[in-house]
């Protein structure tokens, strides 16, 4: 830890790449750890525009269950450790002059709520996302719908619970793993524009995550990634560590258990997130109270 803590000191360009495991301690099932929901539920029965197109009942179910598990789930500590390293000022306490991005894959909102939360606790305005981002959402947002017409194409935030009438009561089904119910098209969400179905605001397997560009321009300035809750399994977001590695960077990697690609880590921090984080970062419960 204090080897770490002497490299972020040094740090000028500091990235972050988080997975499910941020937001395992708020309640959200992880997808390959033990229990994870790729393990219950067939990928690709649920997660590609393929299955959407086949059977966007069943798919909308899924996400459903997701956002209903969301909607009430609370940042962690370590969304709040990485909210707080995202503010110049409180950044500057352990990694002067420096820069920082995270870049995540969850589409739970947490981190959003989270940065959005510790401007607040210290009256500061959120940091803008211009000229450079401090949260780039890879893969979506779970809270967003985008319109399937070609021709419409209209993305707009979407809170609602249920969603729609016809989905009422079904992430208990899913929860359970039961069989789904086979909800008629025109019952399913629809464009508030134009009226045609909708789909979840999130990207599926098969499908370009967004912010590649700028993802790949960070990657070539890091000298330091975080790599917090993910098992670097899915690209293009398992690349970037190494990446970094190869432009001259270093890697500390952050996760409940071992995973195939820590023995590549400069540093490796076994256990909860939301505990090893904070404290790596100089955010943990009693560091927070003097900023």
């Amino acid at each position: 830890m204090s080897a770490f803590k002497d490299v972020l000191a040094s740090s000028k360009h500091i990235i972050a790449v988080a997975g499910a495991g941020l937001s395992a301690a708020s309640g959200i099932p992880t997808f390959r750890g033990a229990g994870g929901m790729w393990r219950k539920y067939d990928a690709f029965s649920i997660a590609t525009p393929t299955a959407f197109r086949d059977n966007p009942s069943r798919v909308w179910q899924f996400y459903h269950y997701r956002r209903e598990t969301a909607r009430t789930a609370q940042p962690n500590d370590a969304h709040r450790a990485l909210a707080e390293f995202s503010f110049q000022h409180i950044r500057d306490r352990v990694a002067p002059e420096s820069t920082f991005t995270l870049i995540t894959q969850n589409v739970d909102g947490l981190s959003r709520k989270a940065l959005h939360s510790a401007a607040q606790n210290y009256d500061l305005p959120v940091p803008s996302d211009q000229p450079d981002p401090i949260l780039l959402e890879m893969h979506g947002r779970l809270f967003e719908v985008i319109c399937t017409a070609n021709a419409c194409g209209h993305r707009e935030p979407n809170f609602n619970s249920p969603i729609c009438p016809a989905l009422a009561g079904t992430e208990e089904l899913v929860k359970a793993g039961a069989e789904e119910p086979n909800i008629p098209l025109a019952n399913l969400p629809r464009c508030t524009k134009c009226g045609a179905l909708a789909r979840p605001g999130v990207v599926w397997f098969e499908e370009v995550p967004y912010f590649m560009e700028e993802i790949n321009t960070l990657v070539e300035q890091a000298d330091l990634c975080l790599v917090v809750g993910t098992s670097s399994t899915v690209q293009p977001a398992a690349s970037i560590a190494s990446d970094v590695q190869d432009n001259g960077g270093m890697v500390a990697v952050f996760n409940i258990e071992r995973t195939e690609r820590d023995d590549e880590a400069d540093f490796l921090f076994l256990g909860p997130c939301e505990k090893t984080l904070p404290a790596a970062l100089g955010m943990s419960a009693s560091e927070r109270l003097s900023i």
